[in-house]
């Protein structure tokens, strides 16, 4: 089972994650890494120098981290697995924007991932093709119940966590796989008793690591 994701309550932190190319940079870090800049920078499709300062900021905040040997540029940087949440609770306005700011960056992402999967899912084998899925559902909860879901849905995607850092421990035939799931109120609907529920959001990794946790990517 996963470890408790990290709570972000820094604004700061909250806006080094609100960019598109440091949420390119985590995906490639993890599905390639450690990586050097240089590396990154192939991946990505920018220069070395510009992913350089952007590892270097994403270290500052926690997502990334050295992997030991080389310097400058050629010094190479391993994911941060933990999972990473915010959203909970009381939020100062500021924070909020923020929260919601790296979110929206976050569900692009996903988006777009998926997209190019429904594209090109005829041309996979027949054993992936069958395997990827997206679910609709519809389902009447109480908050309390929502959350347990999001507790389970969140040990479940991260009982591979593992595999992100040690490469040794994928099995043959394994690729990466991106995994997201939405438990969501619906804003308009009748509530039965009258009693209200509070909201909250949740990414975790980065590679992005996702509930929605940022595991690191996440």
């Amino acid at each position: 089972m996963a470890e408790q994701p990290r709570e972000i309550t820094d604004v700061d932190t909250l806006r080094a994650l609100a960019h598109p190319l440091r949420l390119r940079i985590l995906d490639a870090v993890g599905l390639y890494g450690p990586l050097t800049a240089t590396e990154v920078a192939e991946r990505v499709g920018e220069s070395p120098a510009n992913c350089s300062w952007h590892l270097r900021q994403l270290a500052r905040y926690g997502f990334v981290a050295e992997a030991g040997g080389g310097t400058g540029r050629q010094r190479p940087w391993r994911l941060v697995t933990d999972g990473h949440r915010w959203g909970e609770g009381e939020e100062s306005p500021e924070l909020a924007r923020a929260g919601d700011a790296a979110a929206q960056v976050l569900l692009d992402l996903e988006y777009r991932k998926l997209r190019d999967w429904m594209a090109v899912r005829r041309q996979q084998s027949p054993a992936w093709r069958d395997a990827g899925f997206f679910n609709q559902f519809i389902g009447w909860y109480t908050a309390d119940e929502l959350g347990e879901l999001k507790e389970e849905l969140r040990s479940l995607f991260g009982r591979h966590l593992d595999r992100l850092t040690d490469p040794a421990a994928r099995p043959p035939g394994s690729r990466p796989v991106r995994l997201m799931a939405w438990g969501v109120p619906e804003v308009d609907g009748p509530v039965v008793g009258g009693a209200d529920a509070g909201q909250d959001t949740e990414h975790g990794p980065v590679v992005g690591d996702a509930d929605a946790e940022r595991n690191g990517q996440r």
